[in-house]
């Protein structure tokens, strides 16, 4: 097996965490430093020494890019693992990049999903129907999806979701506005049950609350 002599280490230009490794006078690879204090000049390496070294490198620089991504907003580890097969890196060091991840805390299946529904339940409630799909579309296996669904009362997430919409009904007709409602949250992913019940709660508040809220002369109509 082909042996090289490490002719060079120089600490990249743009990037001092890094550094260029030359062999036999010509640059072969790059590594981090913590991975290059290892190495010296004159250093002989075999074949697969070059080799077990870019292997891990790319492991690390999956794991540099993970991190970055991770700073903006939280990923599940499916999202995670589509990105880096974007930039191209190996499926070995991807795997080992999201193992490593996970053994640092930074990459939580349940916690992103949890992240997620709480996210919606704040800026815009959705239904556990609609949930699922969305946590689908991230890539989540149905342990976990059941598992962030099962901590939320879907219930209240309709009656928070029906709040804003609200106020563009104003005037309406009640049937139109039991009608119109429904049709909201069943379109947000809630169920015909949670809605049949959000959707008599909100109008028993409205009429005990605000009964001018309704068109004048309205007739109360049947359930």
């Amino acid at each position: 097996m082909a042996e090289r002599r490490i002719t060079a280490l120089e600490i990249q230009k743009h990037d001092k965490d890094r550094v260029n490794v030359y062999l036999d006078g010509q640059y072969a690879f790059g590594l981090s430093r913590i991975a290059a204090a290892r190495l010296k000049t004159g250093q002989v390496l075999t074949q697969a020494e070059v080799e077990a070294l870019c292997a891990l490198d790319e492991v690390t620089r999956a794991v540099d890019y993970a991190v970055r991504l991770l700073a903006r907003r939280p990923y599940s580890s499916a999202e995670i693992r589509q990105r880096l097969n974007a930039r191209r890196f190996a499926d070995s060091a991807i795997d080992q990049a999201l193992a490593r991840l996970a053994d640092l805390g930074y990459v939580d299946d349940l916690a992103f999903a949890r992240y997620w529904v709480e996210s919606r339940e704040r800026s815009s409630p959705r239904g556990p129907q609609a949930l699922r799909y969305e946590l689908r579309q991230k890539g989540l296996p149905a342990d976990v999806i059941e598992a962030a669904l099962a901590e939320t009362q879907a219930l209240d997430s309709a009656l928070r979701a029906a709040q804003p919409a609200l106020r563009r009904w104003r005037g309406l007709a009640r049937a139109d506005v039991r009608q119109k409602l429904g049709a909201f949250l069943s379109r947000r992913g809630f169920d015909y049950e949670t809605v049949h019940e959000a959707v008599s709660m909100v109008i028993a508040q409205l009429e005990n609350e605000e009964p001018d809220y309704f068109a004048p002369d309205d007739e109360t109509d049947n359930e």
